[in-house]
């Protein structure tokens, strides 16, 4: 029996992960910035399910959370980093106290929360480490250029992250939902509108966030479906790096990974002549 801390559990991936793994009878350390919205996911899984306050950017918070889970269940075996929010604006749009505030969410609150459950999984040599990224980490869209930004940042990071665990029994995995019936672009995108639009993106940004919007709720992927998948890649014997979900993120990141080789190719000669001469 795995016990789960899972962030953001509230609405979307959150809330449908910590379903699937209380389902599949492990426990769950449900987490959200108001515990109201997630007392249905523990009633009836006494034992099994812990809810606990938890903003990801009060450190505070990180710190209770994560003893209180160790304490209760004896450590933490996955970690997911789920929580997250979206910000609809072209770059120059775009005000400084939305985009720290998205970065302090995305990023530096997943990356505490990574340090924090580290130590206890390191002294027993396992774990799993899951990080929420996006297709929008792998390639960008115009409207969500700082959006886009933190999910590069988490891939690095996570990237990096799995090369130093390795060798210490710790495993980190990347989701990359393409578009999902989530809030993130319904109720999300309606409360982080740019201040001053700039018509000069209206055809560009501007057609991008109005698509986001009348699509929401019309999305192909299914969070179920994508908590089900993730639970499977966690517990398989070799699970992946990156795990893209939805048909979507696996066309767009093919995609790009295409156009990026086909653009490295035709520039070869100009990148090699960087070279200092070789010497013979």
């Amino acid at each position: 029996m795995r016990t789960w801390l899972i962030t953001g559990c509230s609405t979307g991936f959150g809330r449908e992960l910590a379903r699937t793994v209380l389902a599949c009878g492990d426990r769950a350390v449900v987490t959200a910035r108001n515990t109201d919205q997630i007392k249905d996911l523990c009633d009836g899984a006494e034992g099994r399910a812990l809810g606990l306050p938890l903003d990801v950017t009060l450190p505070e918070q990180i710190e209770v959370a994560v003893a209180t889970a160790q304490e209760e269940f004896g450590g933490i075996d996955v970690l997911v980093n789920n929580a997250g929010i979206g910000y609809f604006a072209a770059v120059e749009e775009s005000t400084d106290d939305e985009i720290r505030r998205m970065f302090e969410i995305n990023l530096f609150g997943l990356a505490a929360l990574t340090r924090a459950v580290l130590p206890g999984m390191r002294r027993r040599r396992t774990g799993t480490i899951v990080n929420f990224s996006s297709v929008g980490g792998l390639r960008a869209f115009p409207a969500v250029g700082y959006y886009n930004a933190t999910k590069f940042a988490v891939e690095g990071l996570s990237e990096a992250l799995w090369q130093e665990v390795a060798p210490l029994g710790i495993k980190v995995l990347l989701a990359e939902p393409g578009p999902f019936r989530t809030h993130w672009a319904g109720r999300s995108a309606n409360e982080t509108l740019p201040e001053h639009e700039i018509a000069d993106y209206a055809d560009t940004a501007g057609a991008a966030r109005a698509s986001f919007r009348q699509n929401t709720g019309n999305e192909p992927g299914d969070p179920t479906l994508a908590a089900e998948a993730i639970f499977t890649a966690v517990t398989a014997d070799n699970p992946p790096h990156r795990l893209l979900l939805g048909s979507p993120a696996y066309d767009m990141a093919l995609a790009k990974l295409d156009e990026m080789r086909t653009e490295f190719t035709a520039w070869e000669d100009l990148t090699r002549s960087a070279d200092f001469p070789v010497q013979n």
